[in-house]
């Protein structure tokens, strides 16, 4: 597994080079470390260790647990699957979507006007589309975007699927996934069989 290790005022992302570019976060608050959707990669958890002491493990989608739980038990430290809220913690939690078969969580850090979304918006060419653009909406959701992100103008924008935005890139990103969605729908469709070659029929 190759990974892209990217440290920022935050804490780490990784991001493993395949298709779907799948990314895993850090976070550091208060000299604590929150782990979000993680894939364990070789050496991370060193890196990981290095920032602090591990608080807990947050899972944000719920058609996969990558590996929250293993990760969480071998740490010692709970498990927030899906949560409503997360105690001890800066994050205010974000409805984004809740249908069935797609339930989803956002995180929201005040503070530190941090965005952290699992699913609903990336960075990856499958959401992007084509070059120059910061990120796009999930494929699935373009006709129908959720709403619960709109209002957020975020200067970190922390994402499932690609590597994050940071400055003016993240809340132009943001507005601009949302401004694009319905009008992508061709350079979707026109995209969609390497789309669904790169997913290999499913969306993680």
């Amino acid at each position: 597994m190759t990974l892209r290790l990217l440290e920022h005022d935050l804490g780490l992302t990784w991001v493993i080079e395949e298709p779907l570019e799948r990314a895993s976060h850090a976070l550091v608050a208060g000299g604590r470390v929150w782990l979000i959707d993680p894939v364990i990669g070789d050496d991370v958890l060193e890196r990981v260790r290095a920032l602090g002491p591990p608080a807990g493990v947050i899972r944000l989608l719920d058609r996969h647990g990558r590996d929250s739980d293993e990760l969480a038990r071998s740490l010692g430290v709970p498990l927030y699957s899906l949560p409503d809220a997360i105690p001890d913690s800066p994050f205010e939690v974000i409805r984004v979507q809740h249908l069935p078969g797609w339930h989803e969580q956002g995180l929201w850090w005040t503070q530190r006007r941090a965005l952290v979304v699992a699913e609903a918006v990336g960075s990856s060419p499958h959401y992007r589309l084509g070059d120059g653009r910061p990120a796009g909406i999930h494929p699935m959701l373009r006709l129908f975007p959720p709403g619960g992100l709109r209002p957020y103008q975020p200067e970190h924008l922390l994402l499932g699927h690609g590597d994050p935005l940071h400055g003016s890139d993240a809340a132009d990103g943001l507005r601009e996934a949302y401004a694009r969605s319905r009008s992508d729908l061709p350079r979707m469709l026109r995209a969609a069989p390497a789309l669904l070659g790169a997913a290999r029929g499913r969306w993680r």
